[in-house]
């Protein structure tokens, strides 16, 4: 994979390839011929460092060497990487706060900045995948956005062999299971839920993405539990001679403590790739546990956070947490020679013109998904006004 060891802002040898303005025609990756421009100059930054000027000669407007950086238009550089460790860490918006000197909301723009980055970084990385040589596991993470009444389902795709984590997608649901009088009356309170499907919208999308990166292979292997949703969505047309699925539906457990029976160990060891990382998920980040009340409070912003621990999952974290193997992820499917630093996860900056991203991944980018009631939604805009 082709990526930066030192971050943009420190690289001596900086050469722009191409104008980082979208209405530039030398933006679009698709443009023919070589990038042309003329150093204009530089300013000076806070911290004494100088930074060039260039004027492009296909839109003769100008840009610098921070347009490329991942900490363009930040006056607080400095927060990127420790925000980005922290949130990884599970710490909460207003704790990160406390310790790093800053605003609440500062922390809360730049958590929806990184986790668009990995969005990013996560579609660059299967652009260069190019073929799946792998079978996938698949299954959907159940968290909440605001409340219990919000159910969510996280569509998670996993590498059968490498457990890469190759792409995310949302499928809000209604809550189920029995309710006291005072939750239904809080229920019927709170404005319905855009469901665009529920999961088997969700798992359409999923394919879609997945035949979107990889319209080379034939048919993809593909593991689920068994859900009839799954199913459903691979009964599509399009979807037909694309996948081979196979499913291994949940058994009926015990009581805990139990010996599992054989049905159970076969469906544990066909779902351990995905099964691993939900653990880990809810292990790391505080608003997935199963008992808690801190709560993501949009469905984008869970997704962003999501986008962020798969790159650290991917790229900077081994597959391992017993071993004493750094081998990540990346480094079996040979996009990376050796784990990333949290700074070379940030090295430079990537722009959606210059990916041709699935829609459903646009979707998340332009942060399209929203909450009813929370901050932004047209039910919360009626209420304000």
């Amino acid at each position: 994979m082709h990526w930066p060891i030192q971050p943009v802002e420190i690289q001596r040898r900086f050469v722009p390839r191409f104008c980082p303005r979208r209405d530039c025609p030398r933006h679009n990756p698709d443009s023919r011929g070589t990038f042309v421009f003329k150093r204009v100059g530089s300013y000076s930054r806070r911290n004494g460092r100088r930074v060039p000027r260039y004027r492009c000669r296909a839109c003769g407007k100008t840009f610098s060497k921070q347009a490329f950086a991942v900490s363009y238009f930040l006056k607080r550089p400095e927060l990127l990487v420790p925000v980005f460790a922290g949130l990884q860490a599970g710490s909460g918006h207003r704790q990160l706060a406390r310790s790093l000197g800053c605003a609440p909301s500062t922390v809360t723009r730049l958590a929806a900045r990184l986790g668009r980055h990995a969005l990013l970084l996560s579609a660059t990385a299967l652009v260069e995948l190019g073929e799946l040589g792998e079978g996938l596991v698949t299954d959907h993470f159940e968290s909440f956005v605001r409340a219990q009444d919000y159910p969510v389902g996280i569509a998670t795709v996993v590498g059968k062999s490498s457990w890469f984590v190759y792409g995310l997608d949302p499928a809000p649901h209604a809550r189920t299971g029995k309710r006291s009088a005072f939750q239904e009356v809080k229920r019927k309170a709170r404005p319905p839920q855009p469901t665009r499907g529920g999961i088997t919208g969700s798992m359409t999308r999923v394919l879609d993405a997945l035949l979107h990166f990889f319209p080379k292979n034939s048919a993809i292997e593909l593991t689920t539990d068994g859900h009839m949703s799954y199913a459903q969505a691979l009964r599509k047309t399009r979807f037909r001679d694309r996948f081979r699925h196979t499913g291994y539906p949940n058994p009926k457990r015990g009581p805990k403590g139990a010996p599992r029976s054989q049905a159970a160990r076969v469906r544990d060891r066909a779902m351990l790739p995905v099964d691993t990382l939900h653990g880990l998920l809810r292990h790391s980040e505080c608003h997935h546990r199963r008992e808690t009340i801190a709560f993501g409070r949009r469905t984008n912003a869970i997704l962003e956070r999501l986008y962020l621990a798969s790159a650290w999952r991917n790229f900077v974290k081994g597959v391992s947490e017993r071993r004493p193997d750094p081998t990540t992820p990346a480094m079996k499917l040979k996009l990376t020679t050796e784990p990333w630093t949290w700074e070379r996860v940030l090295a430079r900056r990537l722009f959606p013109g210059r990916l041709l991203l699935p829609e459903s991944w646009l979707e998340v980018y332009r942060r399209e998904w929203i909450t009813p009631g929370g901050p932004n939604s047209p039910h919360q805009l009626t209420l304000a006004y």
